[in-house]
């Protein structure tokens, strides 16, 4: 990662560091030690002026207190005491902090160098009633890094059922410490199989506020493995239902409930229930017929498509 990659010369922010808003990293993990310190490295390479202070959470493993970081930027190591899995972690390091902002970053994911500086910048130009920021990511493939800019400014609620855009990823966020706390409220650790919190968690922000994006590639992710969580359909369902059953806003948008009853349909499919795969694809073709996913579907419902060969299409989660 170089500093001048994605740099923003029109920074206009606050440049008294008296004047900014601290800001609480939280870095989970679980047995990748090499992974969270270069993860480390770059939250600590940030050029934002203001207070920072940065809590890593071992999840399932002892914490690591060999974590360096600098006199002005300590690093703190704890233990996830609460639910086992991503949720519980955020919300272990999240519940430790006495910051104005957090911020989560992933073990495996990067921040460039001005990631901090350009979202509390645009969280600052923002109406006072703004609660969460996001911003776009660029995927490491290799050698090649391919950005991945949604071309929007902002998301609302309709952004995020519709479907029209992808859910940013949680290494983006940056919110307010006293809304998760408080009546936003923290990660879903309830959630099934600990998917979907990232976008239960954008639907509940946005159903407070409009989200601000900043749509320029400041977080770097590893390109997935092509089948990436590809045989847990089970817990995909299940996470899946429970966001529909939670936002009945994703069933009340035709598109949306479409797109989600497509893909429930081609899971159920992959684990061999057909009974829930023609069902699923039935209400997928009933909220929108348009929708070109559910002609997979119901290949995959009525058997026309073999499961090793639509396991291999499904590669990658879409939610």
């Amino acid at each position: 990662m170089t500093t001048d990659v994605n740099a923003d010369p029109t920074h206009t922010g606050p440049t008294d560091p008296a004047a900014l808003p601290s800001v609480g990293v939280v870095i989970p993990t679980r047995n990748r030690p090499m992974l969270v310190r270069r993860a480390l490295e770059a939250v600590l390479a940030q050029d934002y002026a203001g207070r920072m202070r940065i809590i890593v959470v071992f999840d399932g493993t002892r914490a690591d207190h060999g974590l360096r970081g600098t006199e002005s930027r300590p690093v703190l190591a704890l233990a996830n005491w609460r639910t086992p899995g991503l949720a519980g972690t955020r919300n272990t390091g999240l519940l430790g902090l006495d910051t104005d902002l957090v911020a989560f970053c992933d073990d495996a994911h990067q921040w460039h160098p001005d990631k901090l500086t350009a979202q509390v910048d645009a969280l600052l130009a923002a109406p006072s009633s703004t609660e969460f920021v996001t911003c776009a990511t660029e995927v490491k493939h290799g050698e090649r890094c391919e950005p991945q800019p949604l071309g929007t400014a902002s998301m609302r609620l309709p952004d995020l059922v519709h479907a029209r855009i992808p859910v940013p990823r949680s290494s983006t966020f940056l919110a307010r410490r006293a809304a998760m706390t408080g009546p936003l409220g923290l990660l879903a650790e309830e959630a099934p199989g600990s998917r979907n919190e990232d976008w239960d968690l954008l639907l509940r922000a946005a159903k407070r506020a409009p989200i601000v994006h900043v749509d320029r590639p400041l977080v770097r992710v590893p390109a997935p493995p092509r089948a990436h969580f590809g045989y847990e359909y089970a817990s995909k369902i299940a996470a899946l239902r429970w966001m529909m059953s939670r936002h009945p806003e994703i069933r009340g948008c035709r598109p949306g409930a479409a797109r989600a009853y497509g893909q429930l349909a081609r899971w159920s499919a992959l684990t061999g229930n057909r009974r829930d795969a023609w069902a699923f694809s039935r209400e997928a073709v009933r909220s929108n017929w348009r929708e070109p996913r559910n002609a997979l579907a119901i290949a995959a419902a009525s058997g026309v498509v073999n499961t090793r060969l639509l396991g291999l299409i499904e590669g990658r989660p879409e939610f």
